[in-house]
């Protein structure tokens, strides 16, 4: 188990347990199972997860959704469907890694699945490219969700990526009209669209394969429209405020859901998805099925109408609370002058100077 920083605490109660199960942790040999300690550690562990677990702020959240062992969507596709047939390829370039695409059945019912995959190891991270997805990977899964229309077949997404892939082969090869694309064929779709995100939805990348009926975030997931490390960089050219940044920028489970922008909050289990993965895979299966059912009675038409009102109608109930961007933009702003007021000042008496005498000749 490999522990965050704020689970030190959670890390130690954890190691006292492995220590008074082990029957071989005596000098002399086989130790008797000490029953009345065990239960107490178990308890001091229950407790300590829910105060830990219970007031996670953004950057928290941040690194739980990227947690290295956190279940990824090659293993829910694994626990999740059934008689599951891999499509690879756009037909154009080649095959994109870092998506997982196929059709399979979910309790007899046919769904095309789509699934961002960042990889477990150094190796399978490479070889998926971080979950970053390239041109070819969009068109792939314009291509299959084509397919599963013209056989009405609902389609199901999970989503965990950083981003679409910013590379120069990328850009070359067409990446922002590719997302564009896929946004475009998720909205005219006319069989359901249901996106779960399960660790981390960044940007377009996300967006892309997420303009859905139903968006789904798992308790502990992250959704935004750049990283925090990225919103630093160009606010205050300082990644090192990246815990300022995931604060202001609301991308938890929470705030998203508190202001209409997803649908449903998916409960993990104590401790986050990553202490008990086939638990949040069976919890994540039940949504998918009864989001599947709640369509069948739809028609074409009805089943793009609500995709796409639910669109139009995001933020205009906004809830949340600007005051934290507006505060550290205002305090930005004001050190900002007062470093170079000299500067700013002479700029300005040099412009009001020239549009004086752009009047007079």
């Amino acid at each position: 188990m490999n522990y965050l920083d704020f689970e030190k605490d959670l890390e130690n109660l954890d190691k006292s347990l492995e220590e008074l199960k082990n029957p071989f942790n005596e000098e002399d040999g086989l130790s008797t199972v000490k029953s009345s300690q065990i239960s107490q550690i178990e308890n001091e562990i229950k407790v300590k997860i829910d105060e830990i677990y219970s007031n996670l702020d953004g950057w928290k959240k941040t690194l739980l959704a990227r947690h290295e062992f956190r279940p990824k969507a090659e293993f829910y596709i694994s626990k999740i469907f059934k008689n599951f047939q891999k499509l690879s390829g756009d037909r154009n370039f080649g095959e994109d890694q870092s998506v997982i695409t196929g059709f399979a059945t979910i309790n007899g019912k046919s769904v095309l699945v789509i699934g961002q995959e960042k990889g477990n190891n150094t190796e399978s991270r490479i070889t998926r490219n971080f979950g970053m997805m390239k041109p070819e990977g969009y068109r792939k899964c314009i291509r299959l969700m084509r397919l599963a229309e013209n056989y009405d077949i609902p389609v199901v997404t999970l989503i965990d990526t950083p981003g679409a892939f910013p590379g120069k082969g990328a850009e070359e090869r067409g990446q922002a009209e590719a997302i564009a694309q896929s946004i475009n064929c998720c909205l005219d779709l006319k069989v359901p669209i249901i996106s779960i995100v399960i660790g981390e939805g960044g940007s377009g990348g996300a967006i892309a394969l997420a303009t859905s009926n139903k968006v789904l975030m798992l308790e502990h997931a992250i959704y935004s429209v750049i990283s925090p490390e990225g919103c630093a960089s160009i606010l205050w050219k300082d990644a090192t405020k990246s815990k300022d940044a995931a604060y202001a920028m609301h991308l938890t489970a929470q705030d998203l859901y508190k202001n209409e922008i997803i649908d449903q909050i998916i409960e993990e289990p104590k401790g986050g998805a990553h202490r008990n993965p086939d638990l949040m895979a069976k919890i994540i299966k039940e949504k998918i099925y009864d989001i599947i059912n709640l369509f069948e009675t739809q028609s074409s038409s009805e089943i793009i109408s609500n995709r796409k009102d639910k669109f139009k109608n995001i933020g205009q109930n906004l809830q949340t609370d600007i005051v934290s961007f507006k505060t550290i933009r205002d305090s930005s702003f004001k050190k900002g002058f007062i470093k170079n007021k000299n500067k700013i000042l002479s700029a300005l008496g040099l412009s009001i100077l020239l549009l004086f005498l752009f009047f007079i000749f």
